[in-house]
């Protein structure tokens, strides 16, 4: 069976740390409120849900207890779903980041794989409305690896340029890495490759063992240019994210009411490509995350 023909493994990135319910009224602040959108997201097809923690009154949070409560509400409210948290951020230590790893062990945990300059720029106003350097040292890398190898978590390598995905190779040659590895092409964010359909592919290239190798990989596009690079990785054989994180924006451009709305969306442009979503038992045994039963 080829890849084009696989399942592909949708995730939902259902809040992200940054944007606020002004932006969007379907962020979800309170677990409560999360367990509600990834429910949602479930029943569309998602098999994987990305977590940034936030507090109840929704400020980012990299807290032991927000994340547990987060998730205990979701895997609540699901029958079952691969657990995905981040621990990218600017300004806070690897270790406090680890800690939440240590602690609550989640299936998969997201892994940048490079520094760069990380921004939003707006063209109306020729202006930056964000903008830092995002560090994600070698020596960083180097600090969650064998962390995330003694949790038996599985990385997600999050990649938002070409040579990021090149990162890998002495990681590999290393031995930190085992495949199939988790990759990511992360596209639109200023700062990182221009979100075109032909860079998805030369990035897909790119990937250890080729873009039809046993490694699993897929995009994450950034806000409206979401739409055609889903549709791309479908046609290529890759996996899909979407998720209010990502862009509130059905491709009519009308705001979505829910990560639902967004993951159903992303599974009909699978299913016009000949793809079907993965289910979340073909989505563990592709990425090696069995699921961990409750003591």
């Amino acid at each position: 069976m080829s890849r084009f023909e696989n399942p592909a493994i949708v995730t939902c990135s259902i809040s992200g740390a940054v944007a606020s319910r002004e932006q969007c009224p379907a962020i979800p602040y309170t677990p409560e409120e999360y367990a509600a959108e990834a429910k949602r997201a479930v029943d569309e097809g998602a098999s994987m849900i990305h977590i940034h923690a936030r507090t109840p009154e929704g400020v980012p949070s990299y807290e032991v207890e927000d994340f547990r409560a987060i998730t205990e509400a979701i895997t609540g409210a699901v029958d079952d779903v691969i657990v995905n948290y981040s621990t990218g951020a600017i300004g806070v230590p690897v270790e406090k980041r680890i800690e939440y790893l240590r602690e609550l062990r989640p299936d998969v945990a997201a892994l940048n794989m490079s520094s760069m300059n990380y921004a939003k720029y707006s063209e109306r106003r020729k202006e930056f409305v964000f903008k830092a350097v995002f560090e994600n040292s070698f020596d960083t890398i180097v600090e969650f690896l064998p962390a995330m190898n003694e949790l038996d978590i599985r990385p997600e390598h999050e990649c938002f340029d070409s040579g990021h995905v090149a990162n890998l190779d002495p990681l590999l040659d290393m031995g930190l890495l085992s495949e199939p590895l988790q990759i990511d092409c992360v596209m639109g964010v200023t700062g990182g490759i221009r979100p075109t359909p032909k860079n998805l592919v030369h990035m897909a290239d790119q990937i250890p063992g080729g873009a039809e190798g046993r490694n699993n990989w897929g995009v994450i596009g950034i806000s409206r240019d979401q739409w055609r690079l889903v549709a791309a990785s479908a046609a290529l054989g890759g996996n899909v994210r979407v998720g209010l994180e990502d862009n509130f924006y059905l491709p009519d451009g009308e705001m979505a009411r829910s990560n639902g709305d967004l993951i159903a969306r992303a599974r009909r442009i699978l299913e016009d490509v000949g793809r079907r979503v993965a289910t979340v038992a073909e989505a563990r045994e592709l990425l090696g995350t069995p699921r961990r039963i409750a003591a």
